[in-house]
């Protein structure tokens, strides 16, 4: 019985590819016959054979291609017909590339990359994929080299989870810049700023923060309790939220500091081991609005003020008016005029806010019932001039009484009689009002003080902190009032008008 050798008993593998070298035709190949192949190719074979990481080599200046299981996967559709070819021919669409390593590799270099992009047709379609690939000689039985050998990493998922991941990083980095709100992200237990966006670096009076601790960027915050609130996130791992939140930041070296408001809340961000490794700040600069919510509240507290003394005023007027009228028809018709003159004061100082009231929009707003359209029988002249809510409703009450008496018994209850009212203002702050009339008839003091006396006389001047004189001529009264501009702008509290 004969026995014939193993040829490629060498090789010491009995897998899918070392059972098709075993089959190859490789006198059809530059290799020749297995059993003339040198030592230093055998060995080379038998050492890819058996590694579990892609390798291939390729033997002479053909570069003919012997690969492990590892590369034959890597390969796809192409294997097993690249098992034999010629590098060049096997890989036609990267032939430049790989000459260019048979060229390196014969004359006894070495080549690396790291991510290597390359278009292949491994599968019927091209692809786009990524390797590391190290190039190495094969020395022959002279330590010449005779071929070389490529150790091939296939990287394309780590690449494309790294594209996805910075393109998702870029895309939150967009979001982050453009968001209405501020943004911060802290680093470490010192709290140092990484990334800030616009709004956080408005917030902060331009400053650039990245880079820097909390305590050295915003070294006004350290008292205010903001570096302990991110102490105990750093701490605990607990989120801290406050809303309507002070904090006083300085805009610039010398600027004062700057009240702001702010909602914000500090989230803490874990690591692989649990522990907090930052905290990412988000929050918005309400200033405004809790300054708009204290201007309301001001406001309030305003009208709750501007309604209890307007309500003493009415109160006053349906008393004296009771006390001074005969029939209730006629204190009802009073009552009802008088507090109409109230109404029409109301309206200019809302028209303003209830801040001021221009004195001539008050005296010409009460008196516009008592205008005769036919005749120009009241005239006004005086300077601008603005006055407070008190003035402005104290005034209104005076001239509606001067009005409706001078209907009722003074000048324009007379076809010729004509009513002047003038104001002025002095340098030394005198405030002067006098209302004259002309062409009535015969006016005398009542027997008895009533309410519009009252008023003119002793209240007014009361509450304007001046003094009032109603002189009593032959056609009609005059009456003059002396304060300063000083009382008129202020609002002295209000006494209950008795």
């Amino acid at each position: 019985m004969s026995y014939e050798p193993d040829v490629f008993a060498f090789l010491g593998h009995h897998g899918p590819v070392a059972s098709l070298i075993r089959g190859f035709a490789w006198s059809a190949t530059s290799l020749g016959r297995p059993e003339t192949w040198p030592q230093s190719l055998k060995t080379a074979v038998a050492l890819i054979i058996h590694s579990p990481v892609p390798i291939v080599m390729l033997w002479g200046e053909d570069g003919v291609m012997i690969y492990n299981d590892a590369y034959s996967a890597f390969a796809g559709h192409r294997h097993p017909s690249l098992l034999g070819s010629n590098v060049r021919e096997g890989w036609a669409e990267v032939a430049d590339f790989n000459d260019h390593v048979m060229n390196v590799g014969l004359a006894g270099g070495t080549l690396a990359y790291r991510d290597q992009e390359l278009t292949l047709h491994r599968n019927g379609y091209p692809e786009q994929v990524w390797m590391n690939l190290d190039y190495s000689p094969i020395p022959d039985e002279h330590g010449r080299p005779a071929g070389v050998v490529a150790v091939v990493v296939e990287t394309t998922d780590r690449v494309m989870a790294e594209k996805r991941n910075q393109e998702e990083f870029e895309r939150l980095q967009s979001l982050f810049v453009q968001a209405p709100t501020f943004m911060a992200m802290l680093s470490g237990a010192d709290h140092r700023f990484v990334m800030v966006n616009p709004e956080y670096r408005r917030l902060v009076g331009g400053r650039d923060v990245v880079g820097m601790t909390v305590r050295e960027a915003l070294p006004e915050v350290g008292a205010q309790g903001f570096l302990s609130l991110l102490d105990h996130v750093s701490a605990t791992g607990e989120a801290v939220t406050r809303t309507s939140e002070r904090v006083l930041l300085r805009w610039s070296d010398s600027a004062q500091m700057e009240e702001r408001f702010v909602d914000f809340v500090y989230q803490p961000i874990r690591g692989q081991k649990g522990a907090v490794e930052q905290i990412f700040v988000q929050g918005s600069d309400v200033t405004e609005r809790v300054r708009a919510e204290r201007h309301r509240q001001l406001l309030i507290n305003e009208l709750n003020h501007r309604l209890k003394n307007t309500l003493s005023s009415v109160q006053s007027i349906v008393r004296q008016t009771l006390r001074t009228t005969a029939s209730n028809d006629d204190a009802a018709k009073m009552i009802s005029s008088r507090i109409l003159a109230l109404s029409h004061a109301h309206n200019v100082l809302t028209a303003e806010n209830w801040e001021k009231a221009d004195l001539g929009t008050v005296i010409g707003s009460v008196l516009a019932p008592f205008q005769d359209s036919d005749r120009n029988a009241v005239s006004m002249e005086g300077p601008a001039l603005q006055i407070g809510p008190h003035a402005a409703m104290s005034i209104a009450l005076a001239v509606h009484e001067l009005a409706a008496n001078a209907t009722r018994y003074g000048a324009l209850s007379a076809a010729r009689g004509r009513v002047s009212v003038m104001w002025s203002l002095e340098a030394c702050d005198a405030f002067t009002l006098s209302w004259s009339e002309q062409g009535g008839p015969p006016v005398h003091p009542a027997p008895e003080q009533g309410f519009g006396s009252r008023l003119l006389e002793r209240i007014l001047p009361r509450e304007l902190q001046g003094s009032a004189v109603i002189d009593f001529q032959p056609d009609g009264i005059i009456f003059t009032l002396t304060s300063t501009h000083t009382a008129m702008r202020d609002e002295p509290a209000l006494d209950e008008m008795a």
